[in-house]
């Protein structure tokens, strides 16, 4: 059976009950009601073909439900069938309670409806109509966590801290203006559970790339359900801020063989993940399983996901998480597999903002640049080169220019940079931390500092980590705003992690997914305000300099590459491996003059009284 053929999924709420249809390979699949302690098990009827049916008539909204499946249980051989296992429905959208990890979950035979999240029947909210991105190409995009965001923030009322509705209010809406976002990218908010070697440390997941499901929200983020997001989007969008979902459709919680079965697996695993010739699960995702993107059920899943979040909320876009797993066919990744072309000729998402992560450790896992022109993707070069430049590297001028201009190198493909433009992201250092720490200080993850990437270009100023001596305060508060600087001033999108504006720090930990305490909960009275004014004043500059938001790419006649005596640039400039200033002198733009030398110098430019530039600072003239 085609996924076209299939008719709307999950309940469907209709006159006098609601329509239950479910996909399944199972020898029979029935549907469970609860109320109170009291479950009652219900068979559906089954086409022979997967699909599974049942009306029951007087169910509602309000009501809470999950699935039982029969058949084989063999998992060497992708067979996961346990009538034991109290399923969620994948079209659930909403869930009674958060996912909390059981050893129960993975014992075959053990009953686990009292340890399930039931799902909930929603009348479905109006549909919304459609409307163009709140977000330009060239825009600040800002990444947040939406717990860790606002459990701090003094103006947000305890109750809403947390949650998706904290970013509704006024004060952060005021915050994120000064900033002039374009969208914010809100990190997973989908049901997640934790992994199962976190409960035994007494650690959580703090960022949700460990999602149950692919409809319902979250109930810790968003215990208002959809209708909280919702508004929470038209409160953004009033403010002439979009909104990007972070979405993880690339493996599903219920990880490896010894992993819990809660929704896919049971149901349909052979289908959902993908599995070698010997039956056993692929991961190329370093979580455990892979979803298998090629199969049509999994395509329209994943669709039918996005889609819900427009329709109903007006999500303008978003950023998928591991993505070179949408578009891997059994010979290697291509920007023309199934689902990357369904996704851009649907009519409802042909016009979103796509952003890849382009990078998962599957074989060709590496894919920055080779996705299909609607897609913008994390540039973990620009990253990597700009703060090899600013750690004092030698030879760095040449990419340094490179990334400034938007990455021709890799996205010279077409006429417009692809390029999201950053230098820290969740997944790593800080930004402040860049500039304060040379190791990873991982030791409250319980794994003995091992997790984490080792190398991570930064540089600590002389003293590793925690200081109170004024001189290195003073030095890694100027590399602070010479990386804000840089960044602002480079061609394209580009990202801001939340905080990153006035200096949070993570104490040096570069891989904090199992923290959800004030490692990675902003302080926001304690933050830095003379870093947060500079972050304001370069993004009003960026805001009035359209060379630089402009995706473009540059020719020859766009720009001239100055020394800053005012001398072009030569072949013995560029290869010098000492090399520390540069100018990017747009023709219908600014002059970007960069010194990441230790003393000061003069700037002699055309049309621009000279000046003299400090050590280690970036003049946008």
């Amino acid at each position: 059976m085609s996924s076209d053929d299939l008719p709307p999924m999950g309940p469907q709420v209709e006159k006098g009950g609601t329509r239950f249809t479910v996909w399944s390979a199972a020898d029979a699949l029935s549907l469970c009601l609860f109320e109170g302690d009291r479950e009652e098990q219900l068979p559906m009827e089954g086409d022979g073909q997967g699909l599974f049916t049942r009306f029951v008539a007087g169910v509602g909204p309000g009501a809470l439900y999950g699935l039982r499946a029969e058949g084989p249980y063999d998992p060497a051989n992708g067979l996961w069938f346990d009538p034991s296992k109290l399923l969620l429905d994948p079209y659930a959208t909403a869930i009674d309670r958060p996912f909390a990890y059981d050893p129960r979950f993975a014992e075959f035979g053990q009953d686990t409806a009292a340890l399930m999240p039931k799902g909930v029947i929603k009348r479905a909210l109006p549909s919304r109509p459609q409307q163009s991105p709140r977000f330009s190409p060239g825009g600040l995009i800002y990444e947040l966590q939406v717990r860790a965001f606002s459990m701090l923030h003094p103006a947000v009322p305890p109750k809403k801290r947390g949650t998706i509705a904290a970013l509704a209010h006024h004060a952060v809406i005021d915050h994120l203006k000064k900033l002039r976002v374009s969208a914010v990218e809100l990190m997973p908010i989908n049901a997640w559970i934790d992994e199962r070697h976190l409960c035994p440390l007494g650690l959580t997941n703090a960022w949700g790339y460990n999602p149950v499901s692919y409809f319902a929200l979250d109930p810790r983020l968003a215990p208002g359900g959809l209708a909280e997001l919702r508004a929470t989007v038209d409160a953004l969008h009033d403010a002439g801020i979009g909104v990007i979902m972070d979405v993880v459709y690339n493996h599903d919680g219920e990880s490896d063989a010894q992993g819990p079965t809660l929704s896919l697996r049971g149901l349909d695993a052979r289908r959902y993940f993908r599995h070698d010739a010997n039956g056993a699960l692929i991961n190329d995702t370093g979580t455990g399983n892979s979803v298998d993107c090629n199969n049509p059920v999994a395509r329209r899943l994943i669709l039918d996901s996005l889609r819900h979040f427009v329709r109903h909320a007006r999500i303008d876009g978003f950023r998928f998480d591991l993505a070179p797993a949408l578009g891997r066919l059994p010979d290697g990744f291509s920007p023309t597999a199934p689902l990357l072309l369904e996704m851009a000729a649907d009519p409802l998402l042909a016009d979103c903002i796509m952003i890849a992560e382009p990078w998962d450790i599957g074989p060709g896992g590496y894919q920055v640049g080779n996705f299909a022109e609607n897609f913008l993707e994390w540039n973990d070069r620009y990253r990597d080169d700009l703060r090899s430049f600013w750690r004092g590297d030698p030879y760095r001028l040449g990419a340094l220019a490179t990334r400034l201009a938007g990455s021709s190198d890799i996205f010279g493909k077409g006429a417009h940079t692809r390029s999201v433009n950053f230098l820290a992201a969740h997944d790593g250092f800080s930004l402040a931390d860049v500039t304060a720490y040379e190791e990873r200080h991982n030791e409250a993850n319980g794994e003995n500092n091992r997790d984490g990437h080792g190398e991570n270009l930064s540089w600590n100023n002389a003293v590793e980590g925690m200081t109170e001596d004024a001189d290195i305060l003073t030095a890694r508060q100027r590399d602070i705003k010479a990386l804000l600087s840089t960044l602002f001033a480079s061609r394209g999108a580009i990202m801001l992690t939340a905080g990153d504006e006035f200096g949070r720090t993570q104490q040096g930990n570069n891989n904090a997914y199992a923290q959800d305490n004030t490692i990675t909960w902003l302080d926001w009275k304690g933050r830095d305000q003379d870093v947060e004014a500079h972050s304001f004043a370069l993004a009003a500059l960026r805001a009035d300099a359209p060379a630089l938001t402009a995706t473009a790419l540059l020719s020859p006649d766009d720009v001239t590459w100055l020394r800053p005596d005012g001398g072009e640039m030569t072949e013995g400039d560029w290869n010098n491996p000492d090399g520390a200033a540069l100018v990017m002198r747009y023709r219908d733009g600014p002059a970007i003059c960069i010194n990441r030398g230790h003393t000061p110098i003069r700037v002699t430019i055309e049309g621009i009284d000279p000046f003299d530039l400090d050590a280690r600072t970036v003049a946008i003239r």
